[in-house]
């Protein structure tokens, strides 16, 4: 009896968690991607896809910062920012373009990390659910089944 009381008390602290990681990451998935709609981003029409959208998920973000180092290597023959000298014209604009790369490099991570939470939180739900299916809630219900 007391092994299944604490089976039991592990499976609700499971839902709870799950719960609260799903939670969680809909939250942060919610923040992220407002913070983006709110620098009205749109993706230029020579994109390789969503071109015209504005800027609001993981993947529109990485078309972004895909096509704006495209054009940064064309404003600088090819060179990245490491390779221009330090006096070429074209540095400033290639290192804008590295920091706003790096910025919505760093807004997909953040929703891989939010979509990461919700699915470790549904599995913990399932978990939970299955422990407290598994372990009988008393001895009459353990001897019936």
């Amino acid at each position: 009896m007391a092994n299944t009381k604490a089976v039991r008390i592990i499976g609700i602290l499971a839902i709870i968690a799950g719960a609260v990681m799903i939670i969680a990451g809909g939250v942060t998935w919610g923040m992220v991607r407002s913070q983006l709609v709110a620098e009205n981003i749109t993706v230029p029409d020579d994109a390789v896809m969503f071109a015209g959208k504005t800027v609001d998920g993981p993947l529109d973000a990485y078309f972004q910062a895909d096509i704006i180092n495209k054009h940064a290597l064309e404003s600088s023959d090819g060179k990245t920012y490491a390779e221009l000298d330090r006096e070429d014209p074209a540095r400033a604009t290639v290192m804008n373009a590295s920091f706003l790369r790096t910025s919505l490099f760093s807004s997909i991570i953040a929703f891989g990390v939010a979509a990461f939470a919700a699915g470790v939180g549904v599995l913990n739900l399932l978990f939970g659910y299955a422990l407290l299916k598994l372990a009988p809630k008393s001895a009459a219900a353990e001897a019936t089944a």
